[in-house]
This record gives structure tokens, C-alpha cells and sequence, in this order.
């Protein structure tokens, strides 16, 4: 064909200077007998056949080369040589058609070394050819084959189909490539191949391509029905519901004919019977498909309850808890046992039963049988395999239904004694709540924490999904909570924290068994977190994916505070929780709430988002209790999303004459000031001996190392709250750590100290700094 490459090159005088392999093959003479002969010597032009020119060589042997008069003739142009000098380069015509024969080689090869069947058929749509793969396809020579019409030599289960596909590429070209067709159901066992039909150009016929394929399209169909399973069945809570989801899930694809009996007290959502399964223990058809439509070919209505006829297999099956395989024919012996069930078999044209306990931890749940005509072909080991698999899940999501009404009761109690107790009263914050489950048991929370300091931490967080596994999901997170409380983090560490916990409980969940529904049930949670601080009146707020609150002043007005809202708990990977600070006055409420609260709020055709609570709270002027009671009479709580939660705050100032603020000196002096400050004001509020020793220790051991290792100023603050508060606040950020010196140590004893004569202690950072805290028990509240 044509190059970039030349035949051979002839310098100026005409003398062949180079010699191509291709030349070679081309003329029949080695580049040695050509390379530094005249081409006139080699080559002649003698006339063509059709009015053109043909160049023949010398009496040497050389083959003929045509050059046809139209441009199909050799090709000759300047090229330059490596030494600088300009010879002429002869070239190849562009191919316009192939080698003579080749089409013929080509078709040869093909059929000899094709792994598939390779059938060539003429405009009637007989076979003209076919390869080895062909023959042994059809089950005859190539002799016996040729001149048949091709669906007869290869029977198939819709000839027509094929038919079609062939007159459609010899009418329009049309080619079709990859459709799968089974052979003749009659064939033993039937088999899937894929099918290309490729039309034949200026030739009335087609050539049809063939591949076994029948594995992978039971794997496929395999794959399908666990899909389609995983994806239906369990989707309801109901046992009948769920049966008929598998019902649909594998007919037809999977099988002809499902039918899914349940053992009766399973039904009625009571225990299941241990195996083996008595003969005398009812079974109810509770979902029957057929993909034939006929709801006729069944032996009993659905609904209708009784007991397995023994002996057969599928009583044999509850008996011993394992699956079994039957080819169907008239003389198979046990379908005397059961005369309705062998009349409905021969009705549906079943050949094939695959029958299969639904059990669960050596209870009997109930029992799937399926069926195939000769079409679809019987159950091999993968697919009895798979379908345990999918009885498993089956049997999860049966006992799963017939649970819920037990565990939604054990979910909405777990749920209740997993929840706090009333709000605490604090001295700067007043708090009241309200809660309204749904019936599903969902897994809302809330929470109002004291913190050191006088400081309160208000929390509301809901975990996505319903029943008991939420419900200890929502107590875990309550957990931990607790536990990130003592930290004394700032609200976006602290939703930080919280997500690392529900990533770890969702990796945990992922892990499941294969045959466990709550593997595949997604967890998440949305969390709103508010820091009170009474000194500073304001409110640092941090969300993860939670609405915003509301606050209500005294005068009636409310507002929504905006917020930076992160991502929900779980989700892993998105940006940083971000902090929003609102400052709030002297009898302000804070209203933190659920979606779900937000949805009974609205009044049958009304306003949608935040209005319709912010207009419940517009007036504020009463007990935050009796604010709630009000709210709650008019919730529309017949169908709720979710758990309804409502939590409001209303704040005041801390007592002035309960705390005591003093700047030190960045002096050595600073420690002995601070324990006199310390007398004097624990004196004032009446504080006994013991306590007020311990304390003015712990003031001068703070502010020593707040001397030492921090960075002024330093500020000393004693707050008489519930516990009894030693601050100290630098602005260094270095933290202090809890050693054990040494005998022999000068040093390092200082936070050791603390801690032993303090109830607790701890570390808030903040902008500016650094504050070391501890707390005290008042004798009123020792025990």
C-alpha cells in the first residue's frame, strides 16, 4: 500500500541507489541484484488492459506492476538524501482495493481460528457457509448444514427474532451486534449466546456471529436478583408486604414462579418455633408471582394458612434446614403427597424447583420455593448458592418485620431513660423542654449541661432513621457527649469531636454482616451546640447541619440567628465546623428545636419554615414551662417525621457579689497577693477553714505557673456558684501538663497539687490566651 517510505530511489543519472524491502516482495529481485543499475534496465512500460500503461520489468523475472491511466499509476517525487543531494523517490499509489483474493483469505481465517460460531447465509436466508464452531453448534457437518434455512440448523427459542434481524441488514444494511438469544427450550439444557449480525456489502446475504455466553448471563441474572433483593426486600416493616417485595424482586428474572410461605405465629409477630419444624405447624402463603401472569397455576390463594403435606421437599427442607434442587417430570414420586401442588406444577409447565428454608439463628421463619419452565433452564450449584444468600436477607428483614412492634416499644423506653432528666437550674440560665416522640421511634435528643465557670452548654441533635438501632445510636452520642463535655471544648472542637464519634459508629455499622440490613442503612446525625458565657452575655453557637435557633426577647420580637452551618454528624471529609457569637440581653430566650417541631408547627395552610414558631413564641412573658405546655397544644402531632424537641433558655446576669475578678502583677509578689485576695474574699462569703486553706493553695499554685510558663497578664477569678471556681487566666498558650516529680525534684508538683485538693480542673482556651480552672465542693453539697 502507499508510504511515507519510497519503493526505491533513483539519482539524477538514473542509477537505483536504493533498494525497499517491500520492492523486494513487490518485483521478486534482492536490493544486491537492483541497488547501482540503470531503472531502464529494470523496468519497461508495456500496454494495460482497460487503456492504461503497465510497467513490466527486464527479462529479469519481475512481476507486473499496473499503472493505470485514471491515477492508479506509481508516484514519483523529489527527495532529499542524507549527503545533501536531490534524487527522485518512487512511491506507491494510494490502495484503492484490496489484493485480489484477500477478501476470501480473510474469510478463511476466520472461520478456521474464531472461537464462536461464524454462519454466512444468502438473501434467502440459508447457509452458505459455516466454521467448525458452526458445525458443532448445530450438531452436523458442514455438508448437512449447507443450504438449510439457518434457524432450522440452529433451533432457537425465537426464531423470529434472528429472521427479523437478517432481512433488516440485507434491506437497509442495519448491523446488530451483542443481543443475546437462548436456544430452543427443548434443547437440553438450553444455552445464551450473544449474536452479531453483520451485512455483506455488494452481496445479497449476512454473516451471523456467535458466543456461548450462557455463565455469564446466569451470573448476570444472579447479580440482578441480589441486587434487586438487597435494594426491595425490607424497605416495609410488615412481614406480608416484605414477601411480596421478594416475590418481585426475583420473578421473572430470577425465576418463573416464587412462592414465600410463612410459619403463622411469625405472621402474628410472635416468636418464631425452633428447627426442626413440626408437621402439624401451619404455614401461610403470603406472596406468589408467576411471570406468566396466570395467578391460576397456583395451588392455594394467597392468604390461605395450613399445614406442609409430608413426605415432600419442602417439608423435608423445614425438617432439616437444607436447601434442595428437583428436576419435575409427571413420574416424580412425591407429588402424590400433594395432588393441589402437582396439579398446579403441571398447569405452570414447571421443570425445575429450588426450594429453601427461611430460618434465622436455628428459627424457622418460613419457606421460598422456585420454579422454572424448560426455558429459563435449572439451578446450578452458584445459584443455589446465591439464592441462600438472598434467603438470609429475606429472613432478616421477616424478623425484622415481625420485631417492630416489640422494638418500637423497647426503643421509645431505651429512648426515654436514655434522655435526661428535667434541664438543671442554673444560676444565669433558666431552662425548660419538650419532647414529642414519634410513634416510629426516632432518635432526637436534648441536653442542658453546666459547665466551670457558671458557663452552660445547651445541646439538640437528632440521628437520622427510626427503631431501636437509632435510638442506641442517639445514647451513644449522648455519651460521648458527656464525656467531650468534661473537655471543656469550644462549640466547633466539640462537634468535631462528636463527628470523629459518629464516623467511627458508621465504619463500625459497615462492617456488618453481609445478610444484616443495618449494614446498608446509612447513619447520620445534625447536632446544634450553644456555649452560654454570663460574664460576657453571649452565645457561642457551632451547627452540623442543624436549623438555627431562635431568639425571643422580652418586647415580643424574635429573630433567626444566622449561622455558618457544617455539614451533618458522619459525613466526614467537609470543612471545618465555624462558630458564630450572638450577644444576648437580660431576659432573652434561646429556642433550639428539631425539623420535626418545625413541621407540626405549621398550621394546615400556612407559612413554612421558621414563622410559625417564631410566632408561638412571641410572647415570652411567663414561665418557660408553661411557654412549652402552650406550644405543645398546638402541635399538629398526627405525623410526626421525626422526634419534635424543643429546648428554650432564658438567660440573667450572674449575681455580681458572687464573683470576684482581680489583675495581678507580673511580679514574684503576684502568688502571695493572689492567696491574700483569696482569704479576704473566701472570708466574705462565708467559706469554711478547710475549703478556704485548700483554695488560697490552689490560687498560688495557678498563678505561679502563670507566672512561670504563661505570659502576662494574669487575672485571678473566684466564682461561688453550685461548685466553687478558681480561675486563672494568661496569655500564654503553652499547656500545663499533670506531673509526678521526683524526690529529689524542685519543681513540678504545682498541677499535682491542684488536682488532689480539687473536686476537678481543666483547660479553656480562648483568643487571648489561656484559663486554668478548678473546682471545689461547698460543704453544703459534699456528701
Amino acid at each position: 500500500m502507499a508510504g511515507d517510505t519510497p519503493l526505491m530511489v533513483v539519482d539524477s543519472g538514473g542509477v537505483v541507489v536504493q533498494w525497499s524491502h517491500q520492492a523486494e516482495e513487490l518485483w521478486g529481485r534482492p536490493a544486491g541484484e537492483v541497488v547501482g543499475r540503470p531503472a531502464t534496465d529494470l523496468v519497461s512500460p508495456v500496454p494495460a488492459p482497460g487503456g492504461g500503461d503497465l510497467e513490466r520489468c527486464g527479462d529479469d523475472g519481475l512481476r507486473d506492476v499496473a499503472v493505470g491511466a485514471a491515477g492508479g499509476g506509481l508516484r514519483v517525487r523529489p527527495v532529499l538524501r542524507d549527503d545533501g543531494s536531490v534524487a527522485w523517490g518512487i512511491f506507491l499509489p494510494p490502495a484503492d482495493g484490496m489484493v485480489p483474493g484477500i477478501e476470501s483469505a480473510v474469510l478463511d481465517a476466520l472461520s478456521a481460528h474464531m472461537a464462536g460460531a461464524l454462519f454466512v447465509v444468502d438473501e434467502e436466508l440459508h447457509v452458505v457457509s459455516a466454521n467448525a464452531a458452526a458445525q458443532a453448534l448445530s450438531g452436523a457437518s458442514a455438508p448437512q448444514i449447507r443450504g438449510r434455512p439457518l434457524t432450522d440448523a440452529w433451533p432457537l427459542a425465537s426464531p423470529g427474532e434472528l429472521e427479523n434481524m437478517l432481512r433488516q441488514a440485507m434491506t437497509d444494511g442495519t448491523s446488530t451486534r451483542d443481543h443475546v438469544m437462548w436456544t430452543d427450550p427443548n434443547v437440553d439444557p438450553p444455552h445464551a449466546y450473544t449474536v452479531a449480525v453483520l451485512p455483506l456489502q455488494d452481496v445479497a446475504g449476512a454473516v451471523v456471529v456467535a458466543h456461548d455466553v450462557t455463565d455469564q448471563e446466569k451470573a448476570r441474572r444472579g447479580v440482578q436478583a441480589l441486587y434487586a433483593v438487597r435494594e426491595r426486600v425490607g424497605e416495609t416493616l410488615e412481614v406480608v408486604a416484605t414477601c411480596q417485595e421478594l416475590v418481585h424482586a426475583l420473578v421473572p428474572g430470577f425465576a418463573d414462579i416464587a412462592v414465600v410461605e410463612v410459619v403463622e405465629p411469625v405472621v402474628r409477630g410472635e416468636e418464631p418455633p425452633l428447627s426442626p419444624l413440626g408437621r402439624d405447624v401451619p404455614l401461610r402463603r403470603a406472596a406468589f408471582g408467576n411471570s406468566g401472569g396466570d395467578q391460576q397455576a397456583q395451588a392455594h390463594p394467597v392468604g390461605d394458612v395450613r399445614a406442609l403435606p409430608f413426605p415432600t421437599p419442602y417439608a423435608q427442607a423445614l425438617a432439616d434446614l437444607k436447601p434442595r434442587t428437583i428436576a419435575l417430570g409427571p413420574d416424580t414420586p412425591w407429588l402424590a403427597a400433594d395432588p393441589a401442588r402437582a396439579e398446579a406444577i403441571r398447569a405452570s409447565g414447571a421443570r425445575f424447583l429450588l426450594v429453601t428454608p427461611l430460618t434465622l439463628r436455628g428459627k424457622v421463619l418460613g419457606l421460598l420455593s422456585l420454579y422454572r419452565t424448560q426455558r429459563s433452564g435449572g439451578f446450578d450449584e452458584k445459584e443455589l448458592a446465591l439464592t441462600l444468600e438472598l434467603a438470609t436477607h429475606t429472613a432478616l428483614s421477616i424478623d425484622n418485620a415481625r420485631r417492630y412492634t416489640r422494638e418500637h416499644t423497647i426503643a421509645a423506653t431505651l429512648q426515654r431513660h436514655l434522655l435526661p432528666p428535667a434541664p438543671p437550674s442554673q444560676t444565669a440560665i433558666e431552662t425548660a423542654d419538650l419532647y414529642v416522640a414519634d410513634d416510629r421511634g426516632a432518635g432526637g435528643w436534648s441536653n442542658a449541661c453546666a459547665l466551670p465557670g457558671a458557663r452552660t452548654a445547651l445541646v439538640v441533635g437528632e440521628v437520622a432513621g427510626h427503631g431501636i438501632h437509632t435510638a442506641v445510636t442517639m445514647g451513644q452520642l449522648r455519651t460521648a457527649m458527656q464525656s467531650l463535655a468534661a473537655l471543656d471544648l469550644e462549640p466547633d472542637e466539640f462537634l468535631a469531636r462528636l463527628d470523629d464519634t459518629m464516623t467511627r459508629l458508621a465504619r463500625e455499622r459497615r462492617v456488618l454482616p453481609l445478610g444484616d440490613p443495618l449494614r446498608d442503612e446509612p447513619l447520620s446525625a445534625t447536632c446544634l451546640c450553644v456555649l452560654y458565657d454570663p460574664f460576657a452575655h453571649t452565645c457561642t453557637i457551632a451547627s452540623a447541619g442543624h436549623p438555627p435557633p431562635v431568639v425571643a426577647d422580652p418586647g415580643s420580637g424574635t429573630r433567626v440567628v444566622e449561622l455558618a452551618a457544617g455539614g451533618a454528624l458522619g459525613g466526614g471529609g467537609g470543612p471545618p465546623y465555624a462558630t458564630t457569637a450572638v450577644t444576648l440581653a437580660e431576659g432573652e430566650v434561646l429556642a433550639l428545636y428539631t425539623t420535626s417541631l418545625l413541621f407540626a408547627a405549621r398550621p394546615e395552610h400556612g407559612t413554612s419554615g421558621t414563622q410559625p414558631l417564631q410566632r408561638l413564641l412571641a410572647h415570652t412573658d411567663r414561665p418557660l414551662q408553661d411557654l412549652c405546655d402552650d406550644i405543645l397544644y398546638r402541635l399538629r402531632i398526627d405525623a410526626l417525621p421525626g422526634d419534635a424537641i424543643l429546648l428554650l433558655a432564658r438567660t440573667h446576669s450572674f449575681p455580681a457579689d458572687r464573683v470576684a475578678t482581680w489583675t495581678l502583677d507580673d511580679e514574684p509578689t503576684a502568688p502571695a497577693v493572689a492567696r491574700r485576695h483569696a482569704r479576704r474574699q473566701l472570708a466574705d462569703w462565708g467559706v469554711d477553714e478547710d475549703t478556704a486553706y485548700d483554695t488560697q493553695e490552689v490560687v498560688s499554685e495557678l498563678v505561679t505557673n502563670a507566672l512561670r510558663y504563661g505570659a502576662p497578664p494574669v487575672h485571678l477569678r473566684l466564682i461561688n456558684d453550685r461548685k466553687l471556681t478558681c480561675e486563672v487566666h494568661d496569655a500564654g498558650t503553652s499547656a500545663p501538663r499533670l506531673r509526678h516529680a521526683r524526690t529529689v525534684d524542685e519543681g513540678g508538683r504545682g498541677l499535682f497539687i491542684c488536682a488532689q485538693l480539687a473536686q476537678n480542673w481543666g483547660i479553656r482556651y480562648t483568643n487571648d490566651g489561656k484559663t486554668v480552672w478548678t473546682e471545689q465542693a461547698l460543704p453544703s453539697q459534699r456528701p
